[in-house]
Protein backbone atom coordinates (compact mmCIF):
# COMPACT_ATOMS: atom_id res chain seq x y z
CA UNK A 1 0.00 0.00 0.00
CA UNK A 2 1.30 3.41 -0.95
CA UNK A 3 1.89 6.08 1.67
CA UNK A 4 0.59 8.82 -0.62
CA UNK A 5 -1.95 11.03 1.20
CA UNK A 6 -5.55 10.94 0.03
CA UNK A 7 -9.09 12.01 0.87
CA UNK A 8 -10.91 8.94 2.16
CA UNK A 9 -14.53 8.60 0.99
CA UNK A 10 -16.49 5.99 2.95
CA UNK A 11 -19.24 4.60 0.71
CA UNK A 12 -21.90 2.07 1.63
CA UNK A 13 -24.54 2.25 -1.10
CA UNK A 14 -26.94 4.40 0.94
CA UNK A 15 -28.70 7.43 -0.52
CA UNK A 16 -25.79 9.71 0.49
CA UNK A 17 -23.15 7.73 -1.40
CA UNK A 18 -23.08 9.94 -4.51
CA UNK A 19 -22.87 13.06 -2.35
CA UNK A 20 -19.99 11.55 -0.36
CA UNK A 21 -18.15 10.93 -3.63
CA UNK A 22 -18.78 14.49 -4.84
CA UNK A 23 -17.69 16.18 -1.62
CA UNK A 24 -14.61 13.95 -1.38
CA UNK A 25 -13.69 14.85 -4.97
CA UNK A 26 -14.25 18.56 -4.25
CA UNK A 27 -12.08 18.29 -1.12
CA UNK A 28 -9.38 16.42 -3.05
CA UNK A 29 -9.37 18.93 -5.90
CA UNK A 30 -8.90 21.82 -3.45
CA UNK A 31 -5.78 20.16 -2.03
CA UNK A 32 -4.57 18.49 -5.24
CA UNK A 33 -4.90 15.00 -3.75
CA UNK A 34 -6.45 11.74 -4.95
CA UNK A 35 -9.70 10.29 -3.64
CA UNK A 36 -9.61 6.86 -2.01
CA UNK A 37 -12.97 5.09 -2.07
CA UNK A 38 -13.50 2.76 0.88
CA UNK A 39 -16.28 0.19 1.02
CA UNK A 40 -16.43 -1.97 4.14
CA UNK A 41 -18.32 -5.25 3.91
CA UNK A 42 -19.31 -7.34 6.90
CA UNK A 43 -20.75 -10.71 5.92
CA UNK A 44 -22.25 -12.52 8.96
CA UNK A 45 -21.66 -16.26 9.21
CA UNK A 46 -24.68 -18.49 9.72
CA UNK A 47 -25.09 -19.94 13.18
CA UNK A 48 -23.60 -23.39 13.59
CA UNK A 49 -25.33 -24.29 16.84
CA UNK A 50 -27.35 -27.52 16.90
CA UNK A 51 -31.03 -26.64 17.09
CA UNK A 52 -32.18 -30.06 18.27
CA UNK A 53 -30.51 -32.87 20.11
CA UNK A 54 -32.73 -35.36 18.30
CA UNK A 55 -31.19 -34.68 14.89
CA UNK A 56 -28.82 -37.41 13.85
CA UNK A 57 -25.14 -36.94 13.06
CA UNK A 58 -25.71 -37.37 9.32
CA UNK A 59 -28.54 -34.85 9.32
CA UNK A 60 -26.46 -32.30 11.19
CA UNK A 61 -23.62 -32.76 8.72
CA UNK A 62 -25.94 -32.18 5.78
CA UNK A 63 -27.32 -29.01 7.41
CA UNK A 64 -23.82 -27.71 8.13
CA UNK A 65 -22.86 -28.25 4.51
CA UNK A 66 -25.97 -26.36 3.36
CA UNK A 67 -25.17 -23.47 5.73
CA UNK A 68 -21.62 -23.35 4.39
CA UNK A 69 -22.95 -23.16 0.83
CA UNK A 70 -25.34 -20.39 1.83
CA UNK A 71 -22.47 -18.44 3.42
CA UNK A 72 -20.41 -18.80 0.26
CA UNK A 73 -23.31 -17.59 -1.89
CA UNK A 74 -23.96 -14.66 0.47
CA UNK A 75 -20.30 -13.65 0.37
CA UNK A 76 -20.25 -13.87 -3.43
CA UNK A 77 -23.33 -11.63 -3.71
CA UNK A 78 -21.88 -9.09 -1.24
CA UNK A 79 -18.58 -9.02 -3.12
CA UNK A 80 -20.36 -8.50 -6.44
CA UNK A 81 -22.42 -5.67 -4.98
CA UNK A 82 -19.31 -4.07 -3.49
CA UNK A 83 -17.49 -4.24 -6.83
CA UNK A 84 -20.45 -2.65 -8.64
CA UNK A 85 -20.75 0.06 -5.97
CA UNK A 86 -17.07 0.96 -6.26
CA UNK A 87 -17.16 1.04 -10.07
CA UNK A 88 -20.24 3.30 -10.06
CA UNK A 89 -18.59 5.62 -7.54
CA UNK A 90 -15.39 5.81 -9.59
CA UNK A 91 -17.38 6.59 -12.74
CA UNK A 92 -19.31 9.34 -10.98
CA UNK A 93 -16.13 11.04 -9.80
CA UNK A 94 -14.15 10.72 -13.03
CA UNK A 95 -17.12 11.99 -15.07
CA UNK A 96 -17.55 15.09 -12.92
CA UNK A 97 -14.16 15.92 -11.38
CA UNK A 98 -10.55 16.03 -12.49
CA UNK A 99 -9.04 14.00 -9.65
CA UNK A 100 -7.31 10.65 -9.35
CA UNK A 101 -9.43 7.87 -7.82
CA UNK A 102 -8.24 4.81 -5.90
CA UNK A 103 -10.50 2.14 -4.42
CA UNK A 104 -10.28 -0.24 -1.48
CA UNK A 105 -12.59 -2.88 -0.07
CA UNK A 106 -12.13 -4.08 3.49
CA UNK A 107 -13.92 -6.71 5.56
CA UNK A 108 -15.15 -6.13 9.09
CA UNK A 109 -16.14 -2.84 10.74
CA UNK A 110 -15.77 0.74 9.54
CA UNK A 111 -13.49 2.17 12.25
CA UNK A 112 -10.73 -0.48 11.96
CA UNK A 113 -10.87 -0.08 8.18
CA UNK A 114 -10.41 3.69 8.46
CA UNK A 115 -7.59 3.28 10.97
CA UNK A 116 -5.86 0.90 8.55
CA UNK A 117 -5.31 3.96 6.31
CA UNK A 118 -4.59 6.43 9.13
CA UNK A 119 -1.17 7.39 7.76
CA UNK A 120 -2.61 8.13 4.32
CA UNK A 121 -5.83 9.85 5.37
CA UNK A 122 -5.62 13.61 4.93
CA UNK A 123 -9.35 13.88 5.60
CA UNK A 124 -12.35 11.55 5.87
CA UNK A 125 -15.73 12.07 4.20
CA UNK A 126 -18.81 10.37 5.66
CA UNK A 127 -22.52 10.45 4.86
CA UNK A 128 -24.70 11.93 7.57
CA UNK A 129 -26.83 8.81 7.50
CA UNK A 130 -25.52 5.41 6.54
CA UNK A 131 -27.65 2.43 5.57
CA UNK A 132 -28.80 2.15 9.20
CA UNK A 133 -30.65 5.50 9.07
CA UNK A 134 -30.99 6.21 5.38
CA UNK A 135 -34.73 6.90 5.55
CA UNK A 136 -34.71 9.02 8.71
CA UNK A 137 -33.72 12.67 8.36
CA UNK A 138 -33.66 13.22 12.13
CA UNK A 139 -31.01 10.60 12.79
CA UNK A 140 -27.33 10.51 11.93
CA UNK A 141 -25.23 7.56 10.95
CA UNK A 142 -24.34 5.52 14.02
CA UNK A 143 -20.62 5.57 13.16
CA UNK A 144 -20.07 9.33 12.98
CA UNK A 145 -19.27 10.10 16.62
CA UNK A 146 -17.24 6.91 17.03
CA UNK A 147 -15.09 7.67 14.00
CA UNK A 148 -14.71 11.36 14.87
CA UNK A 149 -13.60 10.69 18.45
CA UNK A 150 -11.09 8.08 17.26
CA UNK A 151 -9.53 10.10 14.44
CA UNK A 152 -7.43 13.26 14.49
CA UNK A 153 -8.16 13.96 10.82
CA UNK A 154 -10.71 16.45 9.52
CA UNK A 155 -14.05 14.77 8.91
CA UNK A 156 -16.57 16.13 6.42
CA UNK A 157 -20.17 15.07 7.07
CA UNK A 158 -22.58 15.49 4.17
CA UNK A 159 -26.15 14.73 3.12
CA UNK A 160 -27.70 13.75 -0.21
CA UNK A 161 -27.46 17.03 -2.12
CA UNK A 162 -24.04 18.21 -3.34
CA UNK A 163 -23.42 21.91 -3.92
CA UNK A 164 -19.94 23.25 -4.54
CA UNK A 165 -19.11 25.24 -1.38
CA UNK A 166 -18.34 28.92 -1.90
CA UNK A 167 -18.79 30.20 1.67
CA UNK A 168 -18.50 28.89 5.19
CA UNK A 169 -19.28 29.54 8.85
CA UNK A 170 -16.88 28.73 11.67
CA UNK A 171 -18.67 28.11 14.98
CA UNK A 172 -16.42 29.67 17.62
CA UNK A 173 -16.83 29.73 21.41
CA UNK A 174 -13.31 30.59 22.55
CA UNK A 175 -12.63 27.09 23.86
CA UNK A 176 -9.40 25.17 23.25
CA UNK A 177 -11.28 22.99 20.76
CA UNK A 178 -12.50 26.04 18.80
CA UNK A 179 -9.08 27.72 18.84
CA UNK A 180 -7.48 24.53 17.53
CA UNK A 181 -10.11 24.37 14.79
CA UNK A 182 -9.18 27.89 13.70
CA UNK A 183 -5.52 26.86 13.67
CA UNK A 184 -6.33 23.96 11.36
CA UNK A 185 -8.36 26.15 9.01
CA UNK A 186 -5.53 28.70 8.86
CA UNK A 187 -3.01 25.97 8.07
CA UNK A 188 -4.90 24.50 5.12
CA UNK A 189 -5.69 25.66 1.59
CA UNK A 190 -9.15 24.04 1.68
CA UNK A 191 -11.22 27.16 2.45
CA UNK A 192 -8.87 29.82 1.14
CA UNK A 193 -10.51 32.08 -1.46
CA UNK A 194 -13.99 31.43 -0.06
CA UNK A 195 -16.00 33.94 1.96
CA UNK A 196 -15.79 33.04 5.64
CA UNK A 197 -17.68 34.07 8.76
CA UNK A 198 -16.52 33.28 12.28
CA UNK A 199 -19.48 33.36 14.64
CA UNK A 200 -19.67 33.40 18.43
CA UNK A 201 -22.98 33.04 20.27
CA UNK A 202 -23.51 34.52 23.74
CA UNK A 203 -20.51 34.96 26.10
CA UNK A 204 -20.72 38.75 26.12
CA UNK A 205 -17.50 39.47 28.04
CA UNK A 206 -14.08 40.93 27.24
CA UNK A 207 -12.29 37.56 27.18
CA UNK A 208 -14.74 36.19 24.64
CA UNK A 209 -14.50 39.29 22.45
CA UNK A 210 -10.71 39.27 22.57
CA UNK A 211 -10.61 35.58 21.69
CA UNK A 212 -12.93 36.15 18.71
CA UNK A 213 -10.85 39.13 17.51
CA UNK A 214 -7.63 37.14 17.81
CA UNK A 215 -9.04 34.21 15.82
CA UNK A 216 -10.31 36.56 13.11
CA UNK A 217 -6.94 38.31 12.87
CA UNK A 218 -5.15 34.96 12.63
CA UNK A 219 -7.26 33.91 9.66
CA UNK A 220 -6.92 37.30 7.96
CA UNK A 221 -3.14 37.23 8.30
CA UNK A 222 -3.12 33.74 6.80
CA UNK A 223 -4.81 35.12 3.68
CA UNK A 224 -8.44 34.25 4.39
CA UNK A 225 -11.40 36.51 3.66
CA UNK A 226 -13.31 36.33 6.94
CA UNK A 227 -15.58 38.53 9.04
CA UNK A 228 -16.42 38.19 12.75
CA UNK A 229 -19.89 38.14 14.30
CA UNK A 230 -20.90 38.10 17.96
CA UNK A 231 -24.54 37.07 18.43
CA UNK A 232 -26.24 37.89 21.75
CA UNK A 233 -28.61 34.90 21.74
CA UNK A 234 -28.42 32.05 24.24
CA UNK A 235 -29.44 29.13 22.03
CA UNK A 236 -26.18 28.27 20.27
CA UNK A 237 -27.30 25.75 17.67
CA UNK A 238 -30.44 27.57 16.58
CA UNK A 239 -28.56 30.88 16.38
CA UNK A 240 -25.79 29.40 14.25
CA UNK A 241 -28.24 27.75 11.88
CA UNK A 242 -30.32 30.91 11.60
CA UNK A 243 -27.19 32.94 10.80
CA UNK A 244 -26.21 30.38 8.20
CA UNK A 245 -29.65 30.50 6.58
CA UNK A 246 -29.82 34.31 6.61
CA UNK A 247 -26.44 34.53 4.87
CA UNK A 248 -26.87 31.50 2.57
CA UNK A 249 -23.62 29.91 3.76
CA UNK A 250 -22.68 26.58 2.24
CA UNK A 251 -20.50 24.88 4.86
CA UNK A 252 -20.32 24.77 8.66
CA UNK A 253 -16.95 24.32 10.38
CA UNK A 254 -16.80 23.32 14.03
CA UNK A 255 -14.32 21.91 16.53
CA UNK A 256 -15.57 18.39 17.16
CA UNK A 257 -16.58 16.89 20.49
CA UNK A 258 -14.75 19.11 22.94
CA UNK A 259 -16.26 17.20 25.88
CA UNK A 260 -15.93 13.57 26.86
CA UNK A 261 -18.83 11.16 26.38
CA UNK A 262 -19.40 11.24 30.16
CA UNK A 263 -19.69 15.03 30.21
CA UNK A 264 -21.93 14.90 27.16
CA UNK A 265 -24.53 12.95 29.14
CA UNK A 266 -25.04 16.04 31.27
CA UNK A 267 -24.46 18.99 28.96
CA UNK A 268 -25.23 17.59 25.52
CA UNK A 269 -23.08 18.12 22.45
CA UNK A 270 -23.23 21.14 20.17
CA UNK A 271 -21.47 19.04 17.54
CA UNK A 272 -24.12 16.31 17.53
CA UNK A 273 -26.98 18.81 17.65
CA UNK A 274 -25.61 20.67 14.63
CA UNK A 275 -25.16 17.45 12.65
CA UNK A 276 -28.70 16.40 13.53
CA UNK A 277 -30.46 19.69 12.81
CA UNK A 278 -28.95 20.64 9.44
CA UNK A 279 -28.60 19.01 6.03
CA UNK A 280 -25.67 21.29 5.18
CA UNK A 281 -22.19 19.76 5.05
CA UNK A 282 -20.28 20.05 8.33
CA UNK A 283 -16.50 19.98 8.63
CA UNK A 284 -15.44 18.55 12.00
CA UNK A 285 -11.96 19.52 13.19
CA UNK A 286 -10.22 18.05 16.25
Amino acid sequence: MTSEPHILACIDGSTVTQSVCSYAAWYASRLNLPVALLNVVDVPVSSRRDLSGTIGIDSRQILLEELTQLDEKRAKVVNSYSNALIEDAKSHITNNFDVEVKAYRRRGKLLPAIEHFKDENRAIVLGRRGTDHQNDRLNIGSQIETVTRASNRPILICSEQFNTPASYLIAFDGSKTAIKAVDRVAGSELLKGMQGHIVMVGRDDDNAKNSLAKATEQLSQAGFSVSAHHLPDDEVVESLLQFQANNALDLIVIGAYGHSKFQQLFIGSTTTKLITKTLSPILLLR
